[in-house]
């Protein structure tokens, strides 16, 4: 009997095995996510974790009713049926229950009203990318531009890369001096794993931000909790992130360690070399908690750039399919350059009360930087056989011009730059003050010892100049051979600068609508001081302001005006001209910013979503007119240069595929210049169209298996022009930047996703994947390698292309 009663009730018990998984995030219309929602079903229940987070399991074949309730949301139910076991991703978004609820959710849209972008940290851990990281993820936003994969420098709305503010707690951050070429730079100084908030705006920001001209990026620290280790590996270098609290909780420490070797990257690109760029960097983050109102903190960061290459043999074709061209290039010598730079920066926080709080700051920053190089090259112009029948078919067998050119440097750097600040809040209900004060010095010692002997079918070419007619080869010069390019200088520079601001917000409301506006003023004081030159100081004066207003229409609607006079005193390296020497007389770059903007948040298939549109125009006056060759800029520093920008950028961001963020960004843009009053031309950073998009997706029925895309469309620069050759003469554009890099991963382990057994048991967390750079393999350039063509004289700009497709694989865990 108990038999037969077994084999009745087996079938029945094996069904009820049989379990689905229902698992998403739960988040208002404003995308931020709600903790605490109470989830009912069956007689059983859950709650959404503090990100929003939920998972619980359904019987299969069975119609299971599941409410989703919170007090300050309205409740609903909703009905799931499965035919078999499966994981159903859901992730809705609640309703606020009165008007006086969504007052509350519309203070917590603040970065909106101001402009800025936020950008989750779990978006940039999953990026794809030759530098995966936060500025990764910038290249993909409208009005950021780059068309280097091998650099995290970025430009904004014209910008160039020294126009960008870059904070980390709030402590300005700095790059190297000497770095040449985004081969050079290793690792960013912001360490992804160490990030909690990420803010960006990318013109009209506040007076609270320092006196740069193009874009902020906001980084905050996080604050670890408990005990955890972070390891991630892959064929590029790896890192390990160790963080943990003592002394009940007091003391908090984070330390991360990590090594980048770029030989995977650079070995694909179509200069055969022997490369050895290896970059190491340490950062830590110790925070004391003294008392209820007193946080001390120290945030530092070594880093070591060593940068070992060896060219050997270059060949490049060029030209049209009817009359192509092939340079061939051989290679002798080195060049051998260090980057070491030390950074330390200790703050205290004091809560004078609830409403009033203190921030005071030191920090030094510490570059030393050898750039060394002997460098021999010999060229081939020549045409390459188009005959199809012939033996010699695809060869270059007419050679149009032989030359050779030798580059020398001994370049050496060293700067400290130390700032002391001290910054108060202060809110009084809806109104919120800010101000602050700074002190920094600058202190730059620079020898440049560089030079450039170009010989041309066994003549040395000397330079242009307005004595001398160069009729070489035709006709020899008997005199001694001079330099094509020489610079030859020592610099040493002390700058003394005095900073503040004071700014004001409010938050009000005008009939049902409601308003948001801060008006400020930075102010700053400096001093050059060159030795064996005349000192120099200057004042510059930045008032600013932002309005924004949400009508009370049906739809969410926010508009945004913002602008002001912005600032840009110059720093060492503006300072110096083309000659190496240095110019104290140099002022700021002066620029009007005016940003209209606009965002419609809406529902598309059930799901949120958020159109951002801004049109922005700035007149720039004072100009310090440029050349850039891959991420180096060459200043004028004379201030002869007008120059304006304009464009407008679009970007629609929301859940495509359901629970997982993704957007698609358009930016236009128009930049040009007018040096000296001889006309307006095309800047160096004139990217007239952007394309970005951001995609994350995941197999519906094995949701752990994660895709990730970046594409990435730009319009070409220009191309530059010769050493001193007239940037007026030369204003063709190189190729459009076209790169998608794709990225698949699985998760073994994560927080909604626990293991019960084996090994994977000492995990929280387990991801492996692979990634594919450039996975359509198009040659991007980057600059162009100016070459002579004996018999025409004409110069040919012969593109430098940048990484071609390149395969990687990753592995990450936590502890």
């Amino acid at each position: 009997m108990k038999k037969l009663l077994f084999a009745l009730l087996f079938p029945a018990l094996i069904f009820a095995q049989k379990m689905s998984t229902v698992k998403g995030k739960i988040t208002n219309k404003f995308k931020d996510p709600i903790e605490g929602v109470a989830i009912s079903y069956l007689g059983q229940g859950t709650t959404t974790d503090k990100n929003g987070f939920f998972e619980f399991k359904i019987p299969v074949r069975k119609t299971v009713a599941v409410t989703f309730s919170h007090v300050s949301y309205k409740t609903f139910t909703k009905k799931f049926t499965t035919r078999g076991v499966r994981t159903i991703n859901f992730s809705p978004t609640l309703e606020i229950k009165n008007q006086d609820l969504e007052e509350i959710i519309i203070k917590n849209r603040k970065k909106e009203v101001q402009g800025i972008t936020d950008i989750n940290i779990k978006t940039v851990e999953t990026s794809v990318g030759a530098n995966s990281g936060i500025e990764n993820v910038l290249m993909t936003l409208p009005g950021v531009n780059n068309n280097n994969e091998l650099s995290t420098q970025y430009n904004v709305r014209g910008g160039n890369f020294d126009e960008n503010l870059v904070y980390v707690n709030g402590i300005e951050i700095y790059r190297p001096f000497l770095i040449r070429s985004g081969q050079q730079e290793g690792l960013s100084f912001i360490n992804t794993h160490l990030v909690q908030n990420i803010n960006f705006s990318a013109g009209g920001f506040q007076a609270k931000y320092g006196d740069k001209l193009s874009s902020v990026l906001d980084i905050t620290y996080r604050k670890p909790k408990e005990f955890q280790t972070q390891v991630d590996l892959s064929l590029l270098g790896g890192s390990i992130t160790v963080e943990d609290v003592f002394l009940d909780k007091k003391l908090s420490a984070v330390v991360s360690a990590r090594y980048r070797d770029n030989s995977l990257l650079v070995n694909s690109k179509q200069i055969e070399a022997d490369f050895n760029p290896n970059f190491t960097d340490i950062q830590t983050l110790v925070t004391y908690t003294l008392n209820d109102k007193i946080d001390i903190n120290f945030l530092g960061n070594f880093s070591l750039n060593n940068y070992d290459y060896k060219p050997l043999r270059r060949s490049t074709r060029f030209g049209t399919v009817a009359d192509p061209i092939e340079l061939t290039v051989f290679y002798q010598g080195q060049e051998e350059d260090t980057f070491q730079t030390l950074f330390g920066a200790l703050s205290l926080d004091y809560k004078v009360s609830e409403d009033f709080n203190l921030t005071g700051t030191l920090s030094s920053f510490n570059t030393q930087e050898e750039e060394h190089f002997d460098i021999a090259a010999a060229y081939r112009l020549g045409e390459v056989n188009t005959n199809i029948g012939d033996e010699n078919f695809g060869e270059a067998d007419f050679t149009q011009g032989i030359g050779s050119q030798i580059n020398h440097a001994r370049n050496d750097l060293d700067a400290l730059i130390t700032s002391a600040q001290v910054r108060a809040v202060l809110k009084d209900g809806d109104n919120e003050w800010r101000a602050g004060v700074k002190y920094q010095t600058e202190n730059i010692k620079d020898r440049i010892r560089e030079w450039e002997v170009i010989d041309s079918v066994g003549f040395s070419v000397r330079p242009p100049a307005t004595n001398f007619i160069n009729e070489q080869p035709y006709v020899p010069f008997t005199g001694p051979i001079t330099p094509f390019q020489s610079v030859r200088a020592d610099n040493e520079v002390d700058t003394h600068r005095f900073s503040g601001f004071v700014q004001f917000s409010r938050k009000t409301s005008w009939n049902d609508h409601d308003i948001w506006f801060n008006v400020g003023v930075r102010a700053q004081h400096w001093s050059v001081n060159p030795v064996g030159l005349n000192s120099k100081s200057q004042i510059i004066v930045s008032p600013r302001a932002q309005f924004a207003i949400k009508p009370d229409w049906e739809s969410d609607m926010l508009f945004r005006l913002s602008g002001g006079l912005y600032a840009q005193p110059p720093f060492y390296r503006e300072l110096r001209g083309f000659d190496g020497q240095v110019n104290p007389n140099t002022k700021a770059q002066k620029a009007i910013h005016m940003v209209l903007g606009n965002d419609y948040s809406f529902k598309l298939w059930d799901r949120p979503f958020k159109l951002t549109t801004e049109l922005y125009y700035k007149d720039l006056s004072d100009v310090n007119a440029y050349s850039i060759d891959n991420v180096r800029i060459r200043y004028r520093a004379d201030n002869v240069t007008d120059a304006y920008a304009y464009g407008l950028d679009m970007r629609l961001n929301g859940e495509f595929i359901p629970g997982s963020d993704s957007w698609v960004s358009f930016g236009f843009l128009k930049t040009e210049e007018n040096i000296n009053n001889r006309g307006y031309i095309a800047r160096p950073t004139d990217q007239r169209i952007k394309l970005g998009v951001l995609f994350q997706d995941y197999v519906p029925n094995l949701p752990d298996l994660k895709a990730y895309l970046n594409l990435v469309y730009n319009t070409g620069v220009p191309g530059g022009a010769p050493a001193y050759a007239d940037p007026y003469d030369f204003q063709n554009r190189l190729r459009d930047y076209r790169r998608a890099d794709l990225g698949v991963s699985y998760i073994f382990v994560d927080a909604n996703k626990k293991a019960t057994n084996g090994f994977l048991t000492n995990f929280k967390e387990l991801t492996a994947g692979i990634e594919l750079f450039n996975m359509f393999d198009i040659q991007n350039s980057i600059t162009n390698t100016w070459v002579r063509d004996v018999f025409s004289k004409r110069q040919f700009g012969i593109p430098n292309f940048m990484t071609g497709r390149v395969l990687n694989v990753k592995l990450k865990m936590k502890f």
